[in-house]
């Protein structure tokens, strides 16, 4: 990591050891800001409800609801995205900034070098891709039942709960590739001048070399945005801030300022 992979752009530093004091610390002070600056967790959690609402309803009436099982299981995918408006504003306490929503929904363009962007279309590459092998473990589970997508009475049936199984080990591996290349490297493209390339090798590289604190931050994300979309994602608003602030103390503990 000592040399730059763009022309120009500064190396990012090597990641720091985590322990597990670092991940109490950090949802302490996600809890924190969020109980400071409550109104921006609550619209970017709203967004991300809606859109969950949406895909509910909008497969349930073109009579495929079953289709809801992998795209829920990768709705986590999306979080640091939902999240980037919200490592803004703990960036501003941090420093001491002025808060207000022109900057942070501005920061949804990251530092306006389209790095961001490209890290967005990677993660929609991935998903679009998952969404490919949830329906070939459909062909190769439930083809010959003659079971449609229209009735999620299929979960329950033999072929059903091993394709879920084998669907949900598929899915976890997926989800744990992009959690090792975003978990730093998004709150990274909006703190540094680095390429997107860069931020995803530090990402990787801090979960290597702290894996059981940060594959415990991976399993408490998911267990947790998981158990908030089943009440009609109302969860969400009180989970979806409090990881995304506490993603970037977790983020600022693993690479300093």
């Amino acid at each position: 990591m000592s040399e730059d992979i763009l022309p120009g752009t500064p190396p990012a530093a090597d990641p720091n050891l985590l322990s597990d004091t670092d991940l109490k610390s950090a949802l302490r002070a996600g809890l924190t800001d969020f109980k400071a600056e409550p109104a921006y967790g609550l619209f970017f959690a709203l967004v991300y409800v809606l859109g969950g609402l949406g895909l509910w309803f909008g497969l349930g009436a073109a009579g495929q609801p079953v289709w809801f099982i992998p795209i829920a299981a990768g709705f986590p995918l999306f979080a640091p995205f939902a999240a980037v408006g919200l490592y803004e504003v703990s960036r501003r306490r941090e420093a001491g900034e002025s808060i207000s929503w022109g900057p942070v929904l501005g920061a949804l363009r990251g530092r306006g070098d389209g790095q961001l962007a490209l890290m967005a279309v990677l993660v929609l590459l991935v998903f679009g891709f998952w969404i490919i092998l949830a329906r070939g473990v459909f062909a190769i589970f439930m083809a010959q039942t003659g079971i449609g997508f229209e009735s999620l009475g299929l979960l329950w049936s033999a072929g059903g709960v091993t394709m879920l199984l084998i669907g949900s080990i598929i899915g976890a591996i997926v989800a744990l590739f992009l959690f090792s290349i975003t978990v730093i490297s998004l709150p990274m493209l909006l703190d540094r001048e680095v390429d997107f390339v860069t931020a995803m090798i530090t990402s990787v590289e801090t979960v290597r070399r702290s894996p059981k604190v940060m594959l415990s931050w991976a399993a408490l994300i998911a267990g947790l945005l998981i158990a908030a979309m089943i009440p009609a994602f109302l969860g969400l608003f009180i989970v979806l801030p409090v990881l995304g602030h506490a993603t970037w103390h977790l983020y600022r503990r693993a690479i300093p300022a």
